[in-house]
Parts: structure tokens; C-alpha cells; sequence
């Protein structure tokens, strides 16, 4: 009776154990194989319970999140021979798991230094070909571009997906630093100094434009003030000479007022005249 228990028992458990290897699930963040003494039978299972056959089969699973290579600081030549010292980091993803076995037998570690490897060699193309300037100013986003198109068909061999990379710091030696910074001042003084010129030179034009056409507005303005002014003599003239070409008598009398109040208007003036000189007509009829 006891020996049929265990033997029931013993039964129960390793049919029980039979199932359980029987059937394996799958992580919706994972990426499953499947093998089968040591050869490649099943891939690409949908997250869940799936059936394999016990003792023969077994299961191999791999991250398949979005992971990171954080790579240390490397120093790149750029095409004038200077060093810049480049941070950067690749996001990646397990893209064909079965690939990514054969090629790295599904270690994380080879498969980030095998990509280190290969975005190193890309990014030492892309600073060999342009000038530190190019490489810490306005060209950052081009070398990602490239870099993105030239390590994906070679990334294929490896299973793996770059989903973005991003350069952290581009940052220069402190000599070569120093050189960037003060080619970079020279450039920015002389442009300062030709932006200057240009506007000394316009202001210069303005000027002178301006002072050209003041002088024509003023001598517009003397000419007509003069053809005004002479216009207007004539006319006090001609009434002058018809108002005192009625009495001409009168007109010689009023004159005469005129002259001595212009020459006996100042205190000690002293005038010098003979007695019958026409100066003093009036003085001597003043009764008539």
C-alpha cells in the first residue's frame, strides 16, 4: 500500500513536471527562441503561453526593451588632424532575434562592443571629414544623419536596431580650444568691422544726399523769396510813382523828410553843406 502511494505519487510528479516543461510563456518584453539540441527551431512568438516538447526543446529569451550604450569619452581626429573629445550614447533594440543569437550568442555585453565598435568607426569618418569649427557649431545634427545611414545596413548583421544617437558633448583640448574661440573672435571683429564700413559708407551717402537737397530746397526758396521780394518793389514803385506822380511837389517835400530824418536823426552829427545847397530848399520856403 505504501509502496503504490509513492509510486502514485512519484507518477503525479513527474507528469507534472512534464507539463511544466511543456510550456513556456513569453514576456511582451522579451524576445523568444526556441531550440532544439542545440538547433534553431521556432522564433518571433507573440507575447503568452506557448507549447514546446519537454526534454528535447528549450527556450532562450532576450531583452527586447529599448536599451542603452552609454559609451565612455573617445577622441576623434577631425580633417585639419586636431582631437575632439566626443560623449555620446546609442538607444538600440533586438530587432531579428535569431540574427542577433548567431552573431553575439545572445550576450548583451558582445553585442554593445561589437555597436560601440562600429559607431566608433562611423563617427571617426564623420569628424575626419569636416573642421572643429564645423563639428562643435552648426553640424551636429548632420553628423547623426550620416551616421544613422551608414551603420544601419551593417547593424543588420547583428540583429540590432539603432533607434537614435545622440552626441552628449563635442568638447575640444584646452590648446585647441583656445584656437577655435580666437579664429572665431577674428571672424566675428571682422565682420563686425565690415558691417561698420558698410554703414559709415551709407551713412555717408544719406548725408550727403541730404545735404544736397537742402541746398536746392534753399536756393529754391532765395529764388523765389528774391523774384517775390522784387515783384513786390515793383509794385510799391508803381503805386510810389502814381500816388506821388499826382503831386510831384509833394512827392520832393516828403522826400526831403525823409533825407533829413535819416541824416539829423543821431546825436553830434555833424554835416558839412553849403547855404545854397538844394539840401536846404525847404529850410529857407518853409513858408511856402
Amino acid at each position: 500500500m505504501k509502496n503504490t502511494t509513492m509510486m502514485t505519487v512519484a507518477v503525479a510528479l513527474l507528469l507534472a513536471w512534464t507539463l511544466v516543461n511543456s510550456v513556456f510563456v513569453v514576456d511582451q518584453r522579451q524576445r523568444a527562441l526556441l531550440f532544439q539540441f542545440g538547433e534553431l527551431r521556432g522564433q518571433n512568438y507573440e507575447p503568452g503561453l506557448h507549447l514546446k516538447l519537454p526534454f528535447f526543446q528549450a527556450v532562450r529569451t532576450f531583452d527586447g526593451r529599448v536599451l542603452t550604450l552609454d559609451n565612455q569619452t573617445e577622441n576623434f581626429l577631425t580633417v585639419e588632424k586636431k582631437n575632439v573629445e566626443v560623449d555620446y550614447y546609442v538607444k538600440w533594440q533586438i530587432a531579428d532575434p535569431a540574427v542577433y543569437y548567431r552573431s553575439t550568442r545572445g550576450q548583451e555585453l558582445v553585442a554593445m562592443d561589437r555597436l560601440a565598435s562600429i559607431v566608433n568607426r562611423a563617427l571617426r569618418d564623420e569628424f575626419g571629414s569636416r573642421t572643429i569649427q564645423q563639428a562643435v557649431s552648426d553640424e551636429r545634427n548632420a553628423i547623426m544623419t550620416d551616421l544613422r545611414g551608414s551603420v544601419e545596413s551593417k547593424l543588420k548583421d547583428l540583429g540590432i536596431n539603432i533607434i537614435d544617437v545622440r552626441l552628449k558633448s563635442i568638447n575640444l583640448p584646452q590648446a585647441a580650444s583656445d584656437s577655435v574661440y580666437d579664429r572665431m573672435r577674428s571672424e566675428r571683429a571682422r565682420v563686425a568691422t565690415d558691417l561698420r564700413a558698410r554703414g559709415a559708407e551709407e551713412a555717408e551717402k544719406i548725408r550727403a544726399t541730404a545735404d544736397q537737397q537742402a541746398q536746392i530746397l534753399l536756393a529754391d526758396a532765395y529764388k523765389q523769396a528774391e523774384q517775390l521780394k522784387g515783384e513786390g518793389d515793383a509794385k510799391a514803385a508803381a503805386i510810389y510813382a502814381k500816388s506821388f506822380g499826382q503831386d510831384p511837389e509833394f512827392y520832393s517835400f516828403y522826400r526831403s523828410l525823409t533825407v533829413y530824418k535819416d541824416s539829423l536823426g543821431g546825436q553830434g552829427d555833424v554835416m558839412v553843406l553849403h547855404p545854397d545847397s538844394p539840401f536846404f530848399k525847404y529850410f529857407k520856403n518853409s513858408g511856402s
